[in-house]
């Protein structure tokens, strides 16, 4: 009688946190809705947060926010390579150079980054931007590339590295050449870099490390750093 109780219990208090977490969703939705045409604000990081557990809720703000997008048949984990719930960018407000494949939440990011952190950016560099060059998304290898160590987040489709920017003067900036420059060039490169902290879990630059000297790593992976 005791183990049923302790069960009847068990299942009481599980669904009671279902419901809480339920009722948060809603309040969460009506109070702050998310927007990818809204700048990031403080509630912005629980609803990428929730993207990773809800898949569908992540589909339904890229397409409420007019993203051309589709969705990718899962690649099963195999050596720590893979991914599930991805999606492929058909098009957006600026070119990429090449092809885009992240998971969901990590493709709200970039969208978000790229609305309303990238595109103010420029306006207040003086220029309209067009083309942003990407080192790559999706890549079955280890952090930086190394032989041995951990898996890199590009192994499962949540991380992008971007290398430099083309506006629409054919003007360029590099974060190789440029993210040591006293004007216009290194004013944009770390707003823009300061601002993919309001989007992505993990921001790592030339201040980082040797390793990213030329260009800026972005991913929603478990941890938060921005630097």
């Amino acid at each position: 009688m005791r183990g049923l109780i302790a069960a009847a219990t068990g299942l009481l208090i599980v669904a009671a946190i279902a419901g809480l977490a339920m009722n948060a969703e809603r309040i969460l939705d009506r109070v702050a809705p998310f927007e990818l045409d809204r700048p990031p604000g403080l509630v912005t990081t629980l609803h990428l947060q929730l993207f990773r557990w809800k898949p569908q809720r992540c589909l339904a703000a890229l397409t409420r926010g007019g993203v051309d997008y589709r969705s990718v048949p899962a690649k099963e984990l195999e050596n720590g390579c893979g991914y599930g719930g991805a999606v492929s960018l058909q098009q957006s407000g600026v070119r990429y150079g090449s092809h885009i494949l992240l998971q969901c939440p990590a493709m709200a990011a970039l969208i978000l980054w790229e609305r309303q952190v990238l595109g103010p950016a420029a306006e207040r560099y003086g220029r309209k931007l067009t083309a942003v060059r990407h080192l790559g998304t999706y890549a079955c290898r280890n952090r930086n590339h190394e032989r041995e160590g951990r898996r890199s987040e590009h192994a499962t489709a949540n991380a992008i590295d971007v290398a430099g920017f083309t506006f629409t003067d054919g003007s360029s900036i590099t974060i190789a050449k440029d993210w040591n420059d006293d004007g216009g060039k290194g004013r944009f490169l770390h707003e823009v870099r300061d601002g993919a902290c309001r989007a992505f879990n993990v921001v790592l630059s030339p201040d980082y490390n040797a390793a990213h000297r030329g260009h800026f790593h972005f991913d929603m992976g478990r941890w938060v750093i921005c630097r």
